[in-house]
């Protein structure tokens, strides 16, 4: 596998939006902008907000779309294209409904499991072969609709199981950054 060149976290832009459960991608890729000395500025071509970091690897490219969450797929492309991105090459981190809170998960391709950043996004790049890390959030049952849901704040328990998934994600990044998929899987499944 060839190594990671960009790393995508979903979300809403906004500070109305910033704790909601929908953002855990902004706060994993803020996380790791953070860890690596990277530094966030505005990118209109490429529709969000953009940082880079080096790695042993080579340079990994941070995006957060400013597009809002139905729409994410306008910025990924548009980096994608720009740097003749493959999806093999590519890491969307998002929240994830069929998950717990606490939990963490890579894949690779798959369906959208009617999560609108996903679905957009594949059809954007053509291509439903891009790697995901999936951040549990738990899922609201039946008393509260999903929309509604996912654009709250997490409960505090939740908040801090959340943290902690993300801590563990942070602890098997370098192997994400080196595009060691299968390993940094292995760690993080059997951690979870």
């Amino acid at each position: 596998m060839s190594a990671l060149r960009l790393m995508v976290g979903l979300g809403n832009p906004g500070p109305e939006y910033e704790q909601t459960r929908h953002n855990a991608g902004f706060w994993f890729v803020n996380r790791v902008a953070h860890a690596h000395g990277g530094s966030w500025h505005r990118e209109s071509r490429f529709h969000g907000d953009v940082a880079r970091i080096s790695l042993p690897s080579g340079d990994l490219w941070l995006l957060k779309p400013s597009t809002f969450m139905n729409e994410s797929g306008r910025a990924v492309a548009a980096m994608a294209r720009f740097y003749q991105m493959v999806p093999s090459e590519i890491l969307l981190v998002h929240d994830e409904l069929d998950l717990e809170p606490g939990v963490v998960k890579l894949k690779k391709a798959g369906g959208s499991a009617g999560h609108n950043g996903l679905k957009d996004t594949t059809a954007a790049l053509g291509s439903p072969d891009y790697w995901r890390m999936r951040v549990g959030i738990g899922h609201p049952g039946e008393r509260l609709p999903v929309a509604d849901y996912v654009l709250r704040r997490a409960t505090r328990d939740e908040q801090e199981s959340i943290d902690t998934a993300l801590d563990r994600a942070e602890e098997v990044f370098p192997l994400i950054g080196a595009g060691e998929m299968n390993a940094a899987l292995l760690k993080l499944h059997t951690a979870n």
